[in-house]
């Protein structure tokens, strides 16, 4: 791509706003523009694109993980500013490329490369707006990052790993809806009020794009006329799967908690599942085990009484791909990545990720690991994201992005797939025995499908919920009721209290504070089994699809290395053809996967005589007490309560005594006032006011004053009443929506 700039900083960017780099590119309306524009020219652009971008990327790049890694206000700032940079550079170099006549170029490559760099994203925002716009996304994230659930006399827990692991272990509802509920204050509450210009902006931004909102720009990314269609057509044939699972799981909970929590024929509670948002039930398989005589090793438990450490795993993961003739990790991924939470007292954001700094060589994860079977399976997937990073490497920056969106996903997920294997993990020494029994066979599957299955219709609504706020059909009065319509349409679940609008959900969940798309996760799931299988094949494996473990097979190895060098630079169905053979998506490799499960849960629903679905639809409360009591509108703890109302007692015995008082000094003033008649209506006629006598006008007036005074303190009544209702997590009774 020919030399590389080295320092171009902030000058260079000058020069390219300014048309000196580019000079063929400030012709705009010259008559001999074509001269220009042909595809000698196309190529030459963006060959000074790429030369130029891997600077400002990687100067973004560095500026945002600086702060996720130290979250401060200096950090801050830097990182709004690299931001504005790269939003300036990448809506010059967009509103350049649509000077080339796309359909007139013969090259491919190029014309998809130019197509792709006419989408600038956020980036098309006026200047101000801009500005606004990424203020708003830092601080929408950083509310979710920082926010901790306080006790009421104790430490704040942060959610990662304090009360993740509530969440996961506990077994006492009431400790969970604690945790549950307090997550949701300390987020959603806090989103709520800005969410609906994020969306405003978000539009706009689409909008001057040439997309009709902002779920329009995010589908394009798939480059297919029938997405919408064919994500509803996936979701339909993998129903049956979360049915029967959702199912045989409501009846192992309602066996723990009973009836006053679990309706057999009805949704479930929210944060009953082992995880915040339920999107994975992987926590609560000691409750559901199929065959509890024979349950699972406890791996953790291994893992610690073997000392590993989180480097260990990472380098753990790193073998497995070398093992498959693949790229080991760069010395600076281990000098610069974030492995563990640090100790000096920083404030980062924990949510794991995996990043690309556009060097060729410097790559990192983001990761507060805790040492887990699950963080060791999270980090084989992270190094799956790494690996494609550095596989696409020697393609035109920007191209360094998956086939489409879900394919990075998939490739980091189809590789825990095998990583937790029995075969795998006898192999790292985590087993003593590498074959199971047919019951042992079943437990494994009901671990896998607890976190695979249950995640099916989550990660399908999450982004069915945005695309219709975005595009209008869920208007910002209604958010959290339509959340929650279909989290119990697709989930089968409800919340464990009532919500209302002043609370939003779908906030406490990083993706939708963060402004990441969701819908890829769906993809990726099936996707990942289809790769999956496909690799199987390739290494030679024998047997069911759960036994199979690619590590070693470098033929599995070369299939994947050669799909993830094409990047992003054919449309994604060749890139799916030449790793599996078929150019469409298919659900049949997860199905054949679970099919041994599947077929133990149809039988032992029907042995049941259980309902699949849940058509007592309703979400009931009654039952559901917290260790909370209402008075005057206020959710208080019941000794608080009780105090309350011995104050409110004694302020009504004073008042009583006050009223009794003033009505005795009336009765008297009256009788005194009449045995002396004759000497006070010797003179003009007097009227009493409050026992007193006056003249008649000055009677009126002071009847006006009280009545004013009255009426203002009736204001206040009224007022108090509406501020106590609006204020304490519930609207005025005729501003409730019914539910």
């Amino acid at each position: 791509m020919g030399t590389r700039w080295t320092h171009p900083g902030s000058s260079l960017l000058v020069l390219l706003y300014y048309g000196q780099l580019l000079p063929w590119l400030r012709i705009v309306g010259d008559p001999s523009l074509d001269v220009y524009y042909n595809e000698t020219g196309a190529k030459l652009f963006l060959q000074f694109y790429d030369q130029t971008a891997n600077t400002v990327l990687k100067q973004f790049m560095e500026a945002t993980w600086n702060y996720v890694t130290n979250i401060t206000k200096p950090n801050r700032e830097e990182m709004l500013q690299k931001e504005l940079e790269r939003s300036q550079f990448m809506k010059y170099f967009g509103t350049q490329a649509y000077l080339f006549k796309i359909d007139q170029l013969q090259d491919p490559a190029v014309k998809r490369m130019l197509s792709k760099l006419q989408d600038i994203g956020k980036a098309a925002l006026p200047h101000d707006e801009l500005r606004e716009y990424n203020k708003l996304l830092a601080y929408m994230e950083t509310t979710y990052s920082l926010a901790q659930v306080c006790l009421d006399e104790g430490p704040c827990m942060p959610l990662e790993p304090d009360l993740e692991e509530i969440m996961a272990t506990s077994r006492d509802q009431k400790e969970l809806l604690w945790a549950w509920e307090g997550w949701r204050d300390s987020v959603g509450r806090q989103l709520r009020p800005i969410f609906w210009r994020y969306v405003q902006l978000s539009n706009k931004a689409a909008q001057l794009n040439g997309y009709k909102d902002m779920g329009d720009l995010w589908r394009a990314k798939y480059e297919s006329d029938t997405l919408e269609q064919d994500l509803e057509q996936f979701y339909q044939e993998l129903q049956p799967l979360y049915l029967n699972l959702h199912a045989y799981v409501r009846r192992a909970l309602h066996h723990h908690y009973g009836p006053e929590l679990i309706n057999l024929r009805g949704p479930i509670p929210a944060h009953l599942l082992g995880n915040m948002w339920a999107q994975s039930w992987g926590k609560i398989l000691d409750m559901v085990l199929p065959f509890p005589e024979k349950p699972p090793t406890d791996i953790t438990k291994i893992m610690k009484s073997q000392h590993w450490k989180s480097e260990k795993m990472f380098e753990e993961a790193d073998k497995f791909f070398t093992s498959l003739g693949l790229l080991s990790a760069p010395p600076n991924f281990w000098k610069k990545s974030m492995l563990e939470r640090p100790t000096d007292g920083r404030e980062v954001e924990c949510q794991t990720s995996a990043w690309d700094f556009y060097t060729g060589d410097d790559f990192r994860v983001k990761k507060c690991t805790e040492v887990t079977i699950e963080d060791l399976l999270s980090i084989f997937h992270q190094m799956g994201h790494i690996q494609y990073f550095m596989q696409y490497q020697n393609l035109p920056v920007i191209l360094h992005e998956g086939a489409n969106p879900a394919f990075e996903e998939a490739v980091a997920s189809m590789i825990t797939l095998s990583a937790s294997s029995q075969k795998h993990l006898f192999s790292t020494g985590l087993l003593g025995l590498q074959h199971q029994d047919s019951e042992e066979e079943i437990n494994f599957l009901m671990g896998i499908a607890l976190e695979k299955i249950a995640f099916i219709p989550f990660s399908y609504m999450v982004d069915m919920f945005r695309w219709k706020v975005f595009d209008g059909t869920i208007q910002k009065d209604i958010y959290n009721q339509e959340w929650w319509n279909l989290r119990l349409k697709h989930q089968g679940l409800c919340p464990p209290i009532p919500r209302t609008e002043d609370d939003f959900d779908p906030g406490a969940k990083f993706h939708v504070s963060a402004n990441v798309p969701y819908m890829r996760y769906f993809l990726s799931l099936v996707l990942q089994f289809q790769f999956h299988e496909a690799l199987c094949n390739a290494s030679g494996h024998v047997g069911p699809l759960h036994q199979c473990d690619i590590s070693n097979s470098k033929m599995a190895g070369k299939i994947l290395g050669d799909a993830l060098k094409l990047g992003s630079s054919r449309p994604w169905p060749e890139v799916l053809k030449e790793l599996t053979g078929q150019s469409d998506i298919s659900t049949k490799a997860l199905v054949t996967y679970f099919k041994p499960l599947m077929n133990w849960l149809v039988a032992e629903n029907v042995r049941q005589g259980e309902i699949l679905g849940w058509p007592d639809f309703a979400c009931s409360f009654e039952e559901r007490s917290t260790n909370k009591v209402a008075l005057l509108g206020l959710q208080m703890k019941p000794d608080h309560v009780t105090f309350g109302q011995w104050v409110l007692l004694v302020l009504s015995f004073v008042m009583f005594l006050v009223v009794l008082g003033l009505a005795y000094r009336l009765y008297f003033l009256e009788k005194q006032s009449i045995d002396q008649d004759s000497m006070k209506l010797s003179t003009p006629p007097y009227i009493y006011f409050l026992g007193v006598p006056m003249e008649p006008r000055q009677a009126a007036r002071r009847q006006w004053i009280l009545l004013g005074l009255c009426f203002i303190l009736m204001l206040c009544v009224i007022s108090l009443t509406i501020w106590i209702f609006t204020h304490h997590y519930r609207k005025p009774p005729w501003m409730t929506p019914k539910w």
